[in-house]
């Protein structure tokens, strides 16, 4: 009987972990379940994007408030591309607001920033930011510091 116990105990923690993992994995993944309707996009326009991907976060003074939903190449202004999808509870961001590619810590991953400008017209879905801060790419700037070392 007491091996029997063991063996249900056992069982649960091992449906536990799974659950525990599968949660996680999807937590890490920044799969959401939200419709499309719950937020607008906005497009964003960057001479160099650095390795910034899809579903990566959007925030504004470090809160996240949506997600990248596709980067690709503009051969109308020859730039790249971000599309942007803003949680629909944030509908104030003013028109003259500025998009910087940041990156979480030293070497993490990238998330667009937006900083909020002062003018009271606010960006509506599907308006373009052209005031832009491309991402800062380090080894162009370890390539350049060695350069002026030798």
């Amino acid at each position: 009987m007491q091996s029997r116990k063991v063996e249900i105990l056992v069982g649960c923690f091992l449906l536990a972990s799974i659950f525990s993992l599968a949660v996680l994995a999807i937590r890490v993944s920044g799969f959401s379940l939200k419709s499309a309707s719950d937020s607008y996009p906005l497009y964003c326009y960057f001479e160099e994007v650095g390795g910034l991907s899809e579903r990566s976060k959007v925030a504004i003074s470090g809160v996240a408030v949506g997600q990248v939903t596709s980067v690709a190449y503009s051969e109308e202004t020859l730039n790249a591309r971000v599309t942007i999808e803003i949680d629909s509870y944030i509908d104030s961001i003013p028109i003259d607001s500025t998009a910087s590619i940041l990156t979480e810590g030293l070497l993490g991953s990238k998330y667009v920033s937006i900083s909020l400008g002062a003018e009271d017209e606010v960006l509506m879905s599907g308006d373009e930011i052209f005031d832009t801060q491309s991402a800062v790419i380090l080894e162009d700037l370890i390539g350049k510091f060695l350069l002026d070392q030798f």
